[in-house]
């Protein structure tokens, strides 16, 4: 009996680790709450980048385990492309006017540039490939902040669901054209204003493929160029 009461003392006597253990883990959980709502929303943009794609995160950025130490442009800071990026923005005379049609966000790929248009057309005259004063003036700000930065650049041309007149899939202009064109002149911008041509890796036009309001699909903000900053 005496051997019994032992035993059950021995098994009682750890029993409080584990509770202990499960307190201080929802402690810790709760603290990460709290840090999180009052991160930045940059910083928050930096984390969700890495929990969508924690193994291609790490790798863009060479600071996973036995990384290979890649060009210099491969070991640039995120956050700190992100601020680059915002501050010369900022430094535009008439960003104010432009400010709520641009769209920087940190995905796997690298750093997301997206100029959303407007049913008058903001950045491209409205069904055309030809770009306004403002797409110009801030597609040459964008070409200097590029340009110092030096990572490897895609460019994505997007439309909504509106279909050209008298187009049809096997002829006349249609929105996959015009997608094509709008990211080919954006690019061309870019390089008439300092651009390095091997700094552009690719050039896509999606039509209305990849819809940033897929439930609107004729919403003019899913006419955008996207510049992708590679990392």
């Amino acid at each position: 009996m005496p051997r019994v009461r032992l035993s059950i003392r021995r098994r009682r006597s750890g029993a409080w680790k584990v509770a202990y253990a499960d307190f201080v883990t929802a402690l810790m959980a709760l603290f990460i709450v709290l840090w999180m709502m009052n991160v930045s929303p940059k910083t928050r943009r930096a984390i969700s980048g890495y929990f969508q794609d924690p193994r291609g995160y790490m790798h863009k950025l060479d600071s996973g385990p036995g990384g290979g130490g890649g060009p210099p442009s491969a070991q640039i800071n995120l956050n700190k492309l992100l601020r680059d990026v915002e501050e010369a923005l900022e430094r535009m005379p008439d960003f104010a006017k432009v400010r709520d049609h641009i769209q920087l966000s940190v995905t796997a790929d690298g750093l997301r540039i997206d100029l959303l248009e407007t049913e008058q057309g903001m950045f491209f005259v409205a069904g055309s490939p030809n770009p306004t004063p403002a797409g110009e003036h801030l597609l040459a700000v964008l070409a200097v902040e590029l340009t110092h930065i030096g990572n490897s650049i895609v460019i994505e041309g997007h439309t909504d669901s509106r279909p050209f007149r008298n187009s049809a899939p096997a002829s006349g202009y249609s929105n996959w054209e015009l997608s094509a064109d709008r990211a080919n002149a954006a690019r061309r911008l870019l390089h008439a204003y300092g651009l390095p041509p091997g700094q552009v890796v690719e050039v896509r036009g999606f039509a209305d493929r990849q819809l940033m309001r897929p439930n609107e699909p004729n919403d003019p903000r899913n006419r955008r160029i996207s510049i992708v900053i590679k990392i």
